[in-house]
């Protein structure tokens, strides 16, 4: 992706797969089990089966980098009526890989229709289909994860998933990828191809971007923004592009900037 690439219409296609596919879904649906906790009231729909079902709010980068990462807290449980929400930080997409490849990386916080939030990675290389990892089972509304994807250091092209501070997947080589793609930090919410409205809110702080493989870390400035009609995009702390040094004139109780909430309405 080119630094500032702010195409609307082709980000949205790019985007689209991304968490689509679950490889495994049944088994990971046996794995967590059924939730026991009340759900959220219904919330608008952004989407329509007419429109494929998708809807993010998020940001991408300015910039290209060799990673991003966020401290992800669910702030309410998720209504998931079918398909599936996430939240999640990544980098490349459908296209994005080598010789137009689908390659990305990505990790986050998602749940499914009668789970709890489950944290999981997603890796995609070319030619082969998505690679789905159940990281760890029944997160609580309220309690942060910081969860990062990041470039190895001296190892160009190869990636890891890190979840509070330890690895959690293997070197993942992801060809032609060093330098090449802007970080993504959004919400995603799928309707499974149904007329429903999946319900949601999380909170990102701590957005960053690293310059560098292994962690040069800068804070994250949007270069674009992903919004759908029905969903909400609330700055809590911000970094100034010109600068590029963390401010807290939008903080809210205790965010740690750059920070925003992304929901459904």
């Amino acid at each position: 992706m080119a630094p500032g690439w702010s195409d609307a219409d082709d980000n949205r296609v790019r985007m689209r797969p991304l968490l689509a596919v679950l490889i495994g879904a049944i088994a990971v649906a046996a794995l967590v089990g059924a939730s026991t906790t009340a759900t959220a009231g219904p919330a608008s729909c952004g989407n329509t089966v007419g429109n494929d079902g998708y809807a993010y709010a998020g940001h991408q980068a300015t910039y290209r980098g060799h990673g991003v990462r966020a401290t992800l807290t669910v702030i309410r449980q998720p209504n998931v009526a079918a398909g599936h929400v996430a939240g999640w930080v990544g980098v490349g997409g459908p296209g994005q890989g080598a010789n137009g490849e689908d390659a990305w990386i990505q990790a986050g916080v998602a749940s499914m229709p009668g789970m709890d939030p489950f944290i999981y990675a997603e890796i995609t290389r070319g030619g082969r289909d998505p690679e789905f990892i159940l990281l760890e089972q029944g997160v609580p509304v309220g309690r942060s994860h910081r969860i990062a994807v990041l470039e190895m250091s001296g190892r160009p092209g190869w990636w890891r998933v890190w979840v509070d501070g330890a690895a959690v997947t293997e070197p993942v080589r992801l060809r032609e990828s060093s330098g090449r793609w802007a970080p993504i930090a959004t919400t995603e919410s799928w309707n499974g191809g149904e007329s429903a409205c999946n319900a949601f809110s999380f909170r990102f702080e701590r957005v960053s971007v690293s310059y560098g493989g292994g962690g040069s870390w800068r804070p994250f400035v949007t270069g674009h923004r992903f919004l759908d009609d029905g969903y909400t995009l609330r700055d809590l702390a911000s970094a100034p592009a010109e600068t590029g040094a963390y401010r807290r004139s939008l903080a809210s109780d205790g965010v740690i900037p750059y920070a925003f909430v992304a929901a459904s309405s």
